[in-house]
């Protein structure tokens, strides 16, 4: 006998996974957003939350609670897209679970159970953020933070960051791998694996970091090689994408999404960082790098590419968006998937055509006010031109 309040709660479960989504009436001719996330904390099954046995839960009280569900790696397998989520408990210990949909922009549920990593790092507190990379050696590698206590400094909140590597061939079954070790940089988040060898070697973007939070010397989105994937080893890692004073990666920057491959080159979705007085202000953007040398960026649009919008601006780190996984088809679409303000997991759709139009096309950013006033009044003079002929010509 199951408690009342269960079917109560599975109706509400079911129509949330099963609601329809559509896109939301918002132009920019890049992507288009979409009026409902696809994941979020209402997402997770029933079995995952509460104790369904009567007797051991009479009231039918949420045992192991669920806070939010955000920064989802990506990936298609056997026609089917599969989101390996961030899911954060109410006890704030992050863990992964996989989300499996037909379309893409709604219907996802999760497996019956999350990941249940190998404990092979005694001093490993928390886990999240998971890159998914479907690799010429057969492999899916998924990187994620491994986050441990700092126990250099007398200060709770001190944490230590390093790249766990996980591998699988179905999303089911894991083999654990030895945590990544850059020589040059203390710690390090956000690294996404080339899925490509380079030179022979297994390519990681890494981001160096001297501190938990702060990037420190770390000068932005960095690139390395190593040998072996089972103990992988970065002895020199290059900066890419390079943080710039008084830009949207002022702060600190990141990678996101494994590297779209196109005819004209590596395509990046990351994410840059800049500090406001309402805390840092996270957005994505995009950058280019060369098909032979993944580290020589090529071509990097000014500006954000997917900011905040309306109810994604509030949550529990609020003015946020992040993303860790995106989805390139061979007919050419794309699905970037993104959290908003560390709570929800959200779609933007677009197709390998109007990236590359973006990337190469848009104008970088020329770093001074005066000229990109200048850059604007080069526009606006071309569009009056163009409306001026078309006038005439009526």
């Amino acid at each position: 006998m199951l408690h009342p309040n269960y079917y109560v709660e599975l109706e509400k479960y079911n129509r949330i996974v099963n609601m329809p989504n559509r896109k939301a009436d918002i132009y920019n001719g890049i992507f288009d957003r979409y009026v409902n996330p696809v994941l979020t904390r209402r997402h997770i099954p029933l079995t995952w939350k509460y104790d369904l046995n009567i007797e051991t839960n009479p009231f039918f009280m949420e045992r192991l609670g669920v806070n939010a569900v955000m920064n989802s790696g990506a990936i298609e397998l056997n026609g089917k897209f599969y989101l390996v989520a961030r899911i954060e408990g109410a006890d704030r210990k992050s863990f992964f679970g996989v989300a499996e949909s037909d379309t893409g922009i709604d219907g996802f549920k999760f497996l019956d159970y999350p990941i249940l990593l190998d404990d092979t790092c005694p001093e490993e507190t928390n886990v999240y953020d998971m890159r998914l990379t479907k690799h010429e050696d057969g492999y899916i590698y998924g990187v994620f933070c491994s986050e441990s206590k700092d126990r250099s400094v007398n200060d709770l909140s001190a944490a230590v960051a390093a790249a766990g590597i996980v591998r699988t061939k179905d999303l089911k079954s894991w083999e654990r791998l030895d945590n990544l070790k850059t020589l040059r940089s203390p710690q390090q988040r956000n690294v996404v694996l080339h899925p490509e060898f380079v030179k022979g070697k297994y390519a990681f973007y890494t981001r160096p970091m001297d501190d938990f939070i702060d990037t420190g010397s770390g000068g932005g989105i960095g690139f390395g090689l190593c040998d072996d994937i089972e103990h992988a080893v970065i002895d020199e890692e290059i900066i890419t994408s390079k943080r710039k004073y008084h830009t949207i990666t002022e702060a600190k920057n990141g990678s996101g999404a494994t590297p779209i491959k196109t005819d004209r080159g590596w395509i990046h979705i990351a994410h840059g960082v800049r500090n406001t007085a309402a805390g840092l202000r996270y957005v994505i953007y995009a950058f280019a790098t060369d098909l032979s040398d993944p580290s020589k960026v090529i071509a990097e649009p000014g500006g954000l590419m997917i900011a905040p919008y309306g109810r994604e601006r509030v949550g529990d780190v609020s003015n946020v968006v992040f993303t860790n996984g995106a989805i390139a088809r061979e007919n050419g679409d794309v699905f970037i998937y993104y959290a908003s303000s560390d709570t929800r997991v959200h779609v933007a759709t677009t197709t390998i055509e109007k990236l590359k139009d973006y990337v190469f096309n848009t104008p970088e950013d020329r770093l001074r006010s005066v000229e990109c006033v200048a850059q604007r009044c080069e526009l606006i003079r071309g569009n009056l031109e163009i409306l001026k002929k078309e006038t005439e010509q009526k």
